[in-house]
């Protein structure tokens, strides 16, 4: 992998409560000088694609706690991706997976990827489930058709694990997300099976890369 190539799999965020227009147009500046993606907060990604039509611009759906109706997921996915979003990275209801409702988390999702034509990210929060509702989780992105799993929103305790990249790997492509803050620790996860980095640090990250 070159540098270019690990760039490219940056997806470097900025999704803090706070997130001002200026904190956006910076992410932006810089995924395009390195070659990022930007995940950005839904609400500036209008404004975004405007900006910065050559970046790939990923949001957030049902974020952080993923307690919306299935309705507001689809509506709130649809919306995105009118103001031009290219990628969604979609956050699961936890309360009803750990309550055994794996087919009202599959629906979730699954009105997202139907109601869309571009990819989507399934954001299961592993930080809170065990190994085996991680699993149902993985489980239910597949049955909904979903393009990616992954691991975190950032804002659980906890974030990207290797087991449990390698855990994800088993179902779909898996983006590593939460507490992934420089080179080495992003190359450890995509030798563990991910293929994206979800990363506020994405300018060190890449900059600490060496061919």
């Amino acid at each position: 992998m070159n540098r270019e190539e690990f760039a490219a799999s940056i997806d470097h965020t900025v999704l803090g409560p706070e997130t001002t227009w200026a904190d956006v147009r910076t992410v932006l500046d810089e995924a395009a000088e390195y070659g990022m993606t930007a995940c950005i907060p839904p609400c500036y990604v209008a404004e975004a694609v405007d900006y910065a039509p050559d970046t790939t611009v990923a949001t957030v759906i049902d974020f952080p706690h993923g307690q919306g109706s299935v309705a507001s997921k689809r509506d709130e996915a649809e919306n995105a991706v009118a103001d031009g979003a290219d990628e969604l990275d979609l956050v699961i209801n936890v309360g009803r997976l750990q309550a055994g409702e794996d087919e009202v988390v599959t629906e979730g999702i699954a009105a997202v990827v139907e109601a869309v034509a571009v990819p989507v990210k399934v954001i299961i929060e592993t930080a809170l489930l065990t190994d085996a509702e991680k699993r149902r989780a993985c489980e239910a992105a597949v049955a909904a058709d979903a393009d990616m799993v992954k691991t975190s929103t950032g804002f659980a305790d906890g974030g990207a694990r290797i087991p449990d990249v390698e855990l994800m790997s088993e179902y779909l492509p898996v983006k590593a997300s939460g507490g992934v803050g420089s080179a080495e620790e992003a190359l450890a996860m995509l030798d563990a099976g991910a293929e994206r980095i979800g990363a506020s640090s994405g300018v060190a990250i890449v900059e600490g890369f060496s061919e």
